[in-house]
């Protein structure tokens, strides 16, 4: 697939770190990165609703298809942010987000997304205060969140959650990763 507008390729990571307004935020200040969607992915049923999932009953994780530029970012460095920006020691939550829809996933898209994903989540054993429980789900369809979803914390930076949630992990990927984010 080639990326018309950067001129390079493009490939696409579905990851689920909790809540999907987080990753996205992150991922969508990325270098290399020029499309961030949050949705749906995992589940048992086709074109989920966001009041679907909530309940924790179709299966689905919230998550975000990343389009990027794997000359300017590789799978492996988008790993590195998602496991820095998320607990990827916590089952099925992601503080007081509670649930099977906001747990740590990664939905590999090829076959070298798959061995990259168990070669870093092998490599991250021990650097974390309990063991990781990030999976490494089947592929599965995606599916797109309710335009309200999209870019919401750029779009509601007062609201509450984002406050107190997402504009923390941005702050933490800031620091942590300056020298990755777009110019």
């Amino acid at each position: 697939m080639t990326n018309a507008a950067a001129g390079g390729r493009t490939e696409t990571a579905i990851l689920g770190g909790g809540c999907f307004w987080c990753t996205e935020a992150v991922f969508n200040e990325v270098e290399g990165v020029f499309k961030v969607e949050p949705g749906y992915c995992g589940g048992e049923i086709d074109h989920p609703t966001y009041k679907q999932i909530c309940g924790g009953d179709t299966g689905h994780a919230e998550v975000v298809r990343v389009s990027f530029d794997p000359d300017a970012v590789s799978f492996r460095d988008l790993l590195e942010i998602f496991f820095a920006t998320h607990d990827p020691t916590t089952p099925d939550r992601q503080g007081n987000d509670i649930g099977t829809q906001y747990r740590s996933a990664i939905f590999p898209t090829s076959e070298e997304q798959l061995h990259d994903a168990a070669a870093l989540m092998a490599d991250l054993e021990g650097e974390f205060a309990a063991p990781i429980v990030t999976k490494i789900e089947l592929p599965a369809p995606f599916w797109p969140a309710e335009d309200y979803h999209f870019g919401f914390y750029a779009n509601n930076p007062h609201q509450p959650y984002c406050q107190a949630v997402v504009a923390p992990t941005l702050a933490k990927f800031r620091a942590k990763f300056a020298s990755r984010r777009k110019k």
